[in-house]
Formats: C-alpha cells, structure tokens, sequence
C-alpha cells in the first residue's frame, strides 16, 4: 500500500471554522477551530450510541467503533451501511442477528479528551489474542515515521484540539486519521482495515494521544504488536501491554523516546546522536496564525 493513502484534509471548509476573538492584549484575532457534529449510530435497526465526530469517514467510524466494542466479529458479514448526512445517522447492517442489547447495560467511561465509553466487558477479548514474537521495530523506521507525520499537513497542526492515529508499515504511513477524540480516530483505522481486507501482519500504530489502557485495549483486539506516541503514559495502559506483550513505546519526540514494553522487538539500527531534533513548528498545535500566536 502506499504512503497517505488516505490523510488528514485541513483545507476541507467542512472540518474547521475561521472565528473572531481577541487576544492577551486584546488585540483582534482570528482562530481556526475544529467542527463538531453528532453522529447517531445504528446496528440492525438498533440505535447503539451517538458518537461526536468532526464528520470525515463516518463508514470506517462506525464499523470500527462496532468492532472495538465487540458488537461485530471478524466472520460477521456487513451487507451495507447508509450514511444519512442531513440526519446525522449511519446504519450498518449485518447478514446474521446481532444480539448486544447485554453490552449495553454495562459500560466504562474512559479517560482523556473527547471522553469515550467502552460497553461489555472491557477485557472480553483480549486475553485471547495472541500477538506476533517475531514483529521488530527498527529505531531508524521510529525516527522516519516521527519526521513524516509530525511534518505532514493535518488538523492537529491548523487547529489543534484533535487527535491523530495513523496505521504504519515499517517506516511507511498508510492511513492517518484525525478526530477529536483518540478513540474515535483509532475507530475509523479499524474500520478501514475492516472493509479494506487490510491485516495487522507487520503493522505499527502510532498515535498522537496519551497510552491509555483504553489505546493499549483497542491496539491489541486490532491485533497490531507494536504502538507508539509522541505523549506519555498511565500506569494500568502500560501493566495492560505487559500482559499482552505489546511493544509500548511514548514521548516519541525528535531523537528522544521511552519503551515500557516489549523491548525485545526493538532493534537499535539508528545513532540517535545523528537525529535532529523536533522541529519548534511540530512541537504544539497551533490554533491561531502564527503572528499572533
């Protein structure tokens, strides 16, 4: 597959805002913002969730949002999905019955921007996936893809208050998705590789957001060994990736980086000393110009 198959869009009039206001000095200023709208998902006729999204892909979204949710299987056969912009509504339907009324008594509030909600059990299926031992990630393929997709145009940059996961191979980004929360852009990848036939074999994922247990659970049921961030750390998402034997790697900035997990996939083939550091343009999102910011 080759690189930014599919990328960020930050020109796209749909995704962001142009609005007035003032600065410390109050002075006047204008800022780019992210659009937000609902997105009312269906399964068979059943109303499952209303997800905020900014809008873009709203098919990987719900498909990725139903696997990740354990509501839909790999051998489940999906024999459409409509998208009503106007109504804000998307159904997807399945060849078998469906039956997850049960997950939807229970669910988890996760942590971090853009708070999502995990239904059913939260470990249903993740002591049952067995990653690949002999997956590597060399430190050259880490600094490559950290220069490529801090670098590449994107929301994260024009407006900031989004997040960014992008599906990788070796040093190569394939898929790279933006939303306003991290679990929903991990979603729309999920999806994607879903109705794309796409497999986690010699895949990374990297993302923008923090390494929550809510990341590290939904890499893992993705079947992905290897996951990477540019931002830090909780306790129970790095004692998670232990249990599973996933390669956790944060603070993935520059040359700089820390592995908290699954180390033995990780090849020393690059002099860090030889790695320039994160340029200051890449180092925060911008939501103002930059004359004024």
């Amino acid at each position: 597959m080759e690189e930014f198959r599919i990328k960020p869009e930050p020109a796209d009039p749909r995704l962001t805002e142009r609005i007035a206001g003032t600065d410390q000095e109050g002075a006047a200023v204008e800022a780019c913002v992210v659009v937000e709208k609902p997105l009312t998902l269906f399964l068979n006729g059943q109303e499952v969730v209303t997800l905020m999204t900014i809008g873009d892909y709203p098919e990987y979204l719900a498909v990725g949002y139903l696997l990740n949710q354990n509501m839909l299987g790999p051998e489940d056969e999906i024999t459409g999905i409509d998208h009503d912009a106007e109504i804000e509504t998307v159904v997807v339907r399945t060849k078998q019955k469906t039956d997850f009324e049960t997950k939807l008594r229970k669910k988890t509030l996760t942590s971090g921007c853009a708070q999502g909600t995990l239904f059913g059990d939260l470990m249903e299926r993740f002591d049952e996936v067995e990653l690949p031992k002999d997956a590597i990630l060399r430190t050259s393929w880490l600094y490559a893809l950290a220069r490529k997709i801090n670098t590449q145009p994107s929301l994260y940059l024009e407006a900031g208050a989004i997040h960014g996961c992008v599906l990788c191979e070796e040093d190569r980004p394939l898929v790279y998705m933006e939303d306003v929360g991290r679990h929903n852009a991990v979603d729309k990848v999920a999806g994607f590789m879903f109705l794309n036939g796409i497999g986690p074999e010699n895949k990374l994922f990297y993302t923008t957001g923090r390494l929550t247990s809510e990341m590290v659970i939904k890499t893992v049921q993705m079947a992905i060994p290897i996951l990477i961030s540019r931002s830090g750390f909780t306790a129970w998402g790095v004692e998670l990736a232990r249990r599973a034997n996933l390669t956790l790697i944060g603070r993935a900035k520059g040359k700089r980086f820390v592995a908290l997990s699954g180390v033995t996939r990780i090849l020393y083939d690059a002099d860090a000393s030889q790695v320039a550091e994160e340029a200051r343009a890449h180092r925060r999102k911008a939501s103002l110009p930059e004359d004024a910011a």
